[in-house]
């Protein structure tokens, strides 16, 4: 996160502001293919929504959320612009479809992140471990590598922080469709309440260094990218 690191702006500027470019493209990639994920998604289900919102696009600032983008960036947790979906066009079988739709993002960020962990898998690359600020702009490998390891790390993290079961996030959709319908109905009842909860625990861990987001995925981002790269991230 950059607020953490802003100390390394001071010491080596140029690396940094490459390594906050780096930082920046990690988070377009997951973050687009992550948003493009579910309109896909709702759009096969028969949902013309996310198609008359323009949001059937590789282009990234159809995606992006200004404040969330920064909040990514600044502090480890944000999030993208929503697609639009309407439940509506999905019949009688719209909680379920509703869910596999909120899914199909997180799912898209784990794919992504596989799919860029493989030339670590491949020993094409190293994962950078400790990266020197002084070669990033030289060396290619390096550059390469930090990049890749990026988009696995915000990939993982995506997938993790947005299946947390609290409205804006993904997970509060998931959960209704995999629960009895009326226990589902019940849950969507505690929605308004998400925001708030949410906005909370960011704000904990920024002025009050309590890391509760950390602490809620850390361990399953962990156990990912062990798996993926054979390194713990948090």
């Amino acid at each position: 996160m950059i607020w953490r690191n802003w100390e390394l702006f001071r010491d080596e500027p140029g690396g940094f502001l490459v390594l906050l470019l780096l930082t920046v493209l990690a988070l377009v990639v997951a973050a687009t293919f992550h948003e493009l994920s579910h309109a896909v998604v709702a759009t096969r289900f028969g949902d013309r929504t996310p198609g008359r919102a323009g949001r059937l696009s590789l282009n990234p600032l159809v995606h992006l959320d200004p404040l969330g983008g920064l909040m990514l960036l600044f502090v480890g947790f944000g999030w993208a612009k929503p697609v639009p979906v309407n439940p509506a066009y999905f019949g009688r079988d719209a909680l379920r479809k509703t869910a596999v739709v909120a899914l199909a993002g997180p799912l898209t960020n784990l794919m992504t992140a596989f799919l860029a962990a493989l030339p670590f898998r491949a020993g094409i690359v190293d994962w950078p471990i400790a990266v020197d600020l002084r070669l990033l702009g030289t060396d290619t490998d390096l550059l390469a590598a930090t990049l890749l390891g990026f988009i696995v790390i915000y990939s993982l993290i995506l997938a993790a922080f947005n299946l947390i079961p609290l409205a804006p996030l993904d997970g509060s959709k998931v959960l209704p469709g995999i629960l009895p319908r009326e226990l589902g109905e019940r849950l969507q009842r505690l929605e308004p309440w998400g925001p708030g909860i949410l906005l909370m625990a960011i704000m904990s861990s920024i002025f009050f260094d309590v890391p509760i987001l950390e602490k809620t995925i850390g361990p399953v981002v962990n156990v990912l990218s062990t798996l993926l790269v054979d390194h713990s991230i948090f």
